[in-house]
């Protein structure tokens, strides 16, 4: 009897232990994000982001996100070459399965096609405003 419950405490030790495995895109434009696998930390769980910049532009995130922040929308501002800010909406949602953020994105999108669409929807934001 004493062997069962060694054994039972050993495998919930185990499976306590054990990180939760998540697609990371650190930014994506419409369908395109140029994903790898990360290891979440304690107290983290997967995400998917999704924004929208320009007014047009779909973006994407993917990774690992505290618990506490999850499911919930926050603005993101980052300068531009006019010291202008740019803003957009982003609401991260969670999941706390291995790889459970898998879609929307590609995973394994060629990098240079996330690099030339990239570039186009930056000329056109330029273009545009």
């Amino acid at each position: 009897m004493n062997r069962i419950i060694f054994l039972f405490a050993v495998g919930v030790c185990f499976a306590a232990g054990q990180a939760l495995e998540c697609y990371k895109c650190d930014i994506g434009i419409w369908d395109l994000c140029y994903t790898t696998k990360t290891t979440c930390s304690m107290g983290q769980q997967c995400f998917s982001g999704v924004g929208k910049a320009g007014g047009f532009v779909d973006v994407k995130m993917k990774g690992c996100l505290d618990v506490d922040k999850c499911n919930k929308t926050e603005n993101v501002e980052f300068p531009n070459s006019n010291s202008n800010k740019t803003l957009y909406k982003m609401t991260k949602t969670c999941c706390n399965t291995d790889l459970c953020n898998a879609a929307p994105g590609l995973p394994g999108t060629s990098v240079l096609s996330l690099a030339f669409f990239g570039i186009s929807a930056l000329i056109a934001t330029n273009v545009l405003v």
